[in-house]
């Protein structure tokens, strides 16, 4: 489950999770774990483009990650809307460590630029891909809000 809702994208989590345009994505990027700023600045930045323009580094070695079997099910029973994906995985990952993982709506994957990516979650996500090891990263509640949150 997310640690939070970039400010940018309350409210919207789910608008986004629908993949509402013709060519658009979510997309799982990976951030090391040096210079991570706090939830607290994080939570202001209104683009990945923004997120990376201070002391946060996206990992780049990892590669980022389309989300696919992207699904958001609103539940009449629980009042509640929740996001799922399929599994994400890393065959032989290196690099340095990350420490965390930001999911971002791309409106369209045909082109644009990093600052086109809207940040909707982050995810603490400590882990090392420098020892090789191939990671399979099971989603379950990518994202889940109700009426009280």
């Amino acid at each position: 489950m997310a640690d939070f809702v970039f400010n940018i994208a309350l409210g919207r989590v789910a608008y986004y999770a629908s993949l509402p345009a013709a060519n658009d994505a979510l997309v799982l990027v990976a951030l090391e774990s040096a210079g991570l700023e706090a939830d607290s600045v994080l939570r202001d930045k209104d683009s990945l483009t923004d997120i990376v323009a201070g002391a946060t580094n996206e990992q780049t070695t990892v590669g980022r990650k389309t989300l696919t079997s992207v699904t958001a099910t609103v539940d009449d029973t629980l009042d509640r809307v929740a996001v799922d994906a399929a599994d994400v995985s890393w065959a032989t990952p290196s690099g340095a460590a990350v420490g965390a993982l930001v999911v971002c709506y791309d409106p369209d994957t045909t082109g644009g630029t990093d600052a086109d990516l809207i940040p909707l979650t982050k995810h603490t996500f400590p882990w090392s891909p420098g020892d090789g090891i191939p990671l399979n990263l099971a989603i379950a509640d990518l994202y889940r809000s109700n009426s009280t949150t």
